[in-house]
């Protein structure tokens, strides 16, 4: 929830501050990254099939990002009167599941928009029929591995956290500073794949013939 506020937050700052003639260091940020994602959305599937992939994959980067990052503050809750830290929110494997979800569902609506529903899962028996139930098999798995490729590398740092934990008190600081570090380039990287993957993924949905959109 912390994460979802933070980036409709910093939106709704962009906005306000927005101004062609002296833009901020935000605004500047911000429009350097949407011209780089408008450019990869463009290559791959052309700006005007689906213009709303470049705030979708806006939004889910930093939405991952901000809640990778959050998790690295010291805040604790209570648990069976028990205080824990808390885990970054993509350890839970339900949250990855309904992101991925979200990314395949919203691909498969617009496929079958754009091109029919004959039209988008012609795919499906490309180059030959016979290749019908390998490639089902391969569309049922990619929320799969869409969402566990986030969830097993987040999960993996939570363990690497309680692994360090069990060093002396005295030398722990060390090797917790420089796994947070880490932690903080692993949680961009991920958000940015998840970002990037979902702009692949809805490159089913380019026109088959160039300009056809």
């Amino acid at each position: 929830m912390v994460a979802g506020v933070l980036v409709i937050a910093l939106g709704l700052f962009v906005r306000r501050r927005v101004s062609a003639r002296q833009p901020n260091r935000t605004q500047i940020f911000m429009e350097t990254v949407t011209e780089q994602v408008e450019q990869q959305v463009g290559d791959t599937m052309g700006i005007k099939t689906a213009p709303f992939v470049v705030p979708l994959a806006m939004a889910l980067f930093l939405f991952i990002l901000f809640a990778n990052w959050l998790s690295i503050l010291p805040v604790f809750h209570y648990s069976k009167g028990n205080g824990e830290v808390l885990p970054p929110p993509a350890a839970d494997v339900n949250l990855t599941y309904a992101l991925a979800l979200l990314v395949i569902v919203l691909m498969h609506v617009t496929g079958i928009r754009k091109k029919g529903l004959k039209g988008y899962y012609h795919h499906l028996v490309t180059p030959s029929w016979v290749m019908l139930p390998i490639n089902i098999i391969e569309e049922l798995v990619r929320p799969v591995t869409l969402a566990l490729r986030l969830f097993g590398n987040i999960f993996s740092g939570t363990i690497m956290v309680s692994l360090i934990a069990l060093f002396p008190a005295f030398i722990l600081w060390l090797p917790d500073v420089i796994w947070k570090l880490f932690d903080m380039f692993i949680g961009l990287i991920q958000a940015f794949i998840f970002g990037l993957l979902t702009i692949l993924y809805f490159a089913s949905v380019r026109p088959a013939e160039e300009g056809a959109h």
